[in-house]
């Protein structure tokens, strides 16, 4: 821990919520950089955090800035994520670099978990996590963010997995490595953009106090590795699956033909299907990550009365 806090800076905020045993909820930063634009990303960026707040949860957007791990940003550093040039989009491979060269960069699914965890903060909210990528079978194209998942012990409220991943294959990858996946009131593990993906989950989560009480029993047992609760977009804003189905695919055929791998590819296939869908998308993606965050917030409290 001496030599972690030489590279770890906790808002004043958030520490007194830690030391205090206060429900606190881990936040990405390259929803930011790297899946909206300005100045969206800027509104979204102080909603989500308003409706931590009045949840009773505190808030912590984590990221690397001039090679410093944050958790918990100032109305500055939000605003640098939000507008800034060449800020990185950073996996756990890349943080000991990001460190040592003194760069800035938004963190990802996996390394917003590794820096919660680091912090000693037990959830966090996203949109959609990573998984594996169609056509995987190929091109051996898996998000970190799973094997996060299968080590770190966090739990992550996510509308399912990315639309533009192969849902089945992904639940199968988390299965092998131990991960529950939960259903927050669904049977149906969600679509991102959908409420229903046509997988199951592995159980029915009715509420915030048993989510907790699942989180607490599963590391008091020593178990390692996080939990993924599927959250489903309200029903208001949910796409149908079907059309999306055609959106996605003709937005994988424009990544083919651009020649985009790696970790540029979900940035641009968000960005395609937004255009693609007249902007429909990004207003569902913008509900269903306001959702997660209450429902995290929610669970965030339920779990610091269980502690």
């Amino acid at each position: 821990m001496e030599n972690l806090n030489k590279y770890l800076d906790i808002s004043p905020e958030v520490k007194a919520a830690l030391d205090e045993g206060r429900p606190v909820v881990a936040l990405e930063s390259t929803i930011l950089s790297h899946g909206m634009p300005y100045p969206e990303n800027a509104e979204f960026a102080h909603n989500v955090e308003v409706i931590i707040k009045e949840k009773g949860a505190v808030p912590a957007t984590t990221a690397i800035i001039n090679g410093r791990l944050k958790v918990g940003l100032t109305a500055d550093e939000l605003n640098l994520m939000c507008t800034g040039k060449d800020i990185g989009k950073i996996s756990r491979r890349d943080v000991a670099v990001y460190i040592a060269t003194g760069k800035t960069g938004a963190t990802t699914v996996a390394t917003t978990m590794l820096l919660a965890s680091l912090a000693g903060i037990k959830i966090f909210a996203t949109g959609g996590i990573g998984g594996v990528h169609r056509g995987a079978q190929q091109t051996m194209d898996i998000s970190a963010d799973l094997q996060e998942l299968a080590n770190t012990p966090v739990c992550v409220v996510t509308a399912g997995c990315k639309s533009i991943l192969d849902i089945g294959l992904t639940l199968e990858y988390l299965e092998t490595f131990g991960v529950p996946v939960l259903g927050y009131g669904t049977d149906d593990f969600p679509a991102f953009y959908c409420r229903k993906s046509g997988f199951g989950v592995d159980y029915n989560v009715p509420d915030a106090v048993t989510a907790a009480r699942i989180m607490k029993t599963k590391w008091d047992l020593g178990l390692k590795g996080g939990i993924v609760l599927g959250n489903p977009v309200p029903e208001e804003y949910s796409l149908d699956f079907e059309k999306m189905e055609g959106v996605i695919n003709q937005a994988l055929e424009m990544a083919r033909e651009k020649g985009i791998r790696g970790k540029a590819t979900t940035p641009f296939l968000l960005a395609a299907i937004k255009d693609i869908t007249g902007g429909e998308s990004l207003a569902t993606n913008l509900q269903l990550a306001y959702n997660n965050a209450r429902v995290a917030s929610e669970i965030a409290c339920e779990f610091a009365r269980l502690k």
